[in-house]
């Protein structure tokens, strides 16, 4: 036992903390004025030049935006999204010491509908976001999700690329600047400002319902980011925008593939979390941020006035365990705050992940997020011992019996259907059976989304459209299976 009078003779180590009065580590000259990580102190000039070099070295090794071309920042008002924004009007502009040599636009996608939000705080975060856009100089369009409503099943099939090889890039700069750069500026382009359009009252109440049919916060989550994609994905085709830029850090895409790990996604790894996602063909979706952490941007924005508009989401003000995401994200930032190292080394892990490439067929593709479907497993695999197991447990869940119900009455007591309930003929079994044709068409990680929702009617028309379309195909397809010519034949 601990003695009051007892003496310690060992000197106590005294760990080195990190402090703001060491020197910068670059210039060796000026005092550090930002801490990143533990031996990672910056003065305000070397913290500014890093983060610059950072962004454009990225997107300068990668060599996937080609010189001309035009690109579609996706900003949702955050602090990544923001920084990201104001990385590219910095390099676009005449000054630049490297200068990014795309055609740089805007847009903003409006979820105040699907949040319930009143249209006065609606209001206000956009013509707060158009003040910021405005100052740019770059093109933008603020679009509402009620839009979503009314998008075109093309939405889903994945576009033929353009054709450029990684050898093309040098060519296409040494074309650029022969033609004297012309275009090169992102403000040599007229301004073109797209408002948000009036929004139907019945648009927003459809969206509400088809959110809200989601039973569980992490369906909900997952649903509407998977809208919000199919929105900025049509939204470049219609604009002529060849490269879609998001805003997410390397904070954020570490809790991201923990999330889709744990959602069942692990197939689609490559896509959700890599640098290119080239899963929609003709329109490229880049994350340019994922080197910059949480912490980092915020002192970014911090010490050189970067504006960003806090805009709520579904999980603002949520307790940890509302949703899978959530959790994910509290587990990782809690576990961060101890072990500094956690972010980057999950990230760093992710890079690794290597998943096999998507087949080019769209109809071996998610109608929902359009990928390729990881539902085709062996017998012996998990997916199938997972499927086994829902359908015994449904089996099991004793039925209590019910009087039989009479033509004219069924399980919908508002509108009869004309059938018993149970028959072929019941709406239930309609229903029940073109929810089992949708999941068929979808991802695993899509079909646990898609059977928390209460009904797949609440869908928008086009992802119907889109699966009603493959499921003809398909059928007639195995109706003239016997006339067609297998590969083999066809070589022979």
């Amino acid at each position: 036992m601990c003695q009051v009078e007892e003496e310690y003779h060992e000197q106590l180590e005294r760990v080195d903390t990190p402090s703001a009065s060491k020197k910068c580590v670059k210039c060796k000259e000026e005092l550090a004025a930002v801490v990143i990580r533990a031996g990672d102190s910056y003065c305000r000039n070397c913290f500014r030049e890093s983060f610059i070099h950072k962004f454009r070295a990225m997107l300068g090794k990668t060599r996937v935006i080609f010189p001309g071309e035009k690109v579609l920042l996706a900003v949702s008002g955050g602090p990544s999204s923001c920084s990201m924004l104001s990385q590219v009007q910095e390099g676009v502009s005449q000054n630049a010491h490297k200068k990014l040599r795309f055609l740089p636009g805007i847009v903003y996608i409006d979820e105040g509908g699907a949040l319930g939000q009143r249209k006065e705080m609606r209001q206000k975060a956009t013509s707060e976001l158009c003040d910021m856009f405005r100052s740019t100089g770059f093109p933008f369009y603020i679009l509402p999700l009620e839009q979503v409503l009314e998008l075109p099943g093309s939405v889903l099939t994945p576009s033929p690329p353009s054709d450029q090889p990684g050898s093309a890039y040098k060519a296409a700069v040494d074309l650029f600047l022969q033609s004297g750069g012309s275009g090169s500026d992102g403000k040599a382009e007229e301004q073109e400002c797209v408002s948000p359009p009036a929004v139907q009252e019945s648009h927003t109440r459809l969206l509400q319902q088809l959110i809200g049919s989601a039973q569980t916060l992490t369906a909900k989550q997952d649903l509407l980011n998977t809208l919000r994609q199919h929105l900025l994905v049509h939204t470049a085709r219609t604009r002529g925008y060849s490269k879609l830029m998001l805003g997410d850090s390397c904070t954020r895409l570490a809790v991201k593939l923990l999330t889709s790990i744990s959602l069942g996604r692990g197939a689609q790894l490559a896509q959700d979390t890599g640098f290119s996602d080239c899963r929609y063909g003709d329109v490229t979706v880049v994350r340019p941020m994922r080197e910059y952490s949480a912490k980092e941007i915020a002192y970014y924005n911090h010490m050189f006035k970067v504006p960003s508009v806090v805009v709520p989401n579904l999980d603002t003000k949520t307790p940890d365990k509302a949703s899978i995401q959530r959790l994910t994200q509290s587990f990782v930032t809690k576990l961060q705050a101890d072990f500094p190292s956690t972010v980057s080394t999950i990230y760093r892990t992710g890079e690794k992940l290597q998943t096999a490439g998507g087949s080019s067929s769209a109809a071996e593709r998610c109608v929902l997020c359009v990928c390729g479907l990881d539902t085709a497993a062996e017998e012996a695999s998990a997916l199938q011992a997972t499927l086994i197991s829902e359908q015994l447990s449904r089996s099991s869940v004793p039925v209590k019996p019910e009087p039989p119900s009479t033509v004219g009455q069924c399980c919908s007591s508002e509108r009869p259907c004309g059938g018993a309930e149970g028959a072929s003929d019941c709406c239930r079994s309609s229903r029940d059976h073109e929810a089992a044709e949708l999941r068929s068409l979808l991802c695993y990680s899509c079909r646990r989304t898609v059977r928390d929702m209460s009904s797949v009617a609440h869908l928008p028309q086009y992802v119907l459209s889109e699966a009603q379309r493959r499921q003809n195909r398909s059928a007639m397809k195995e109706q003239i299976s016997e006339f067609l010519l297998d590969d083999a034949d066809e070589n022979d």
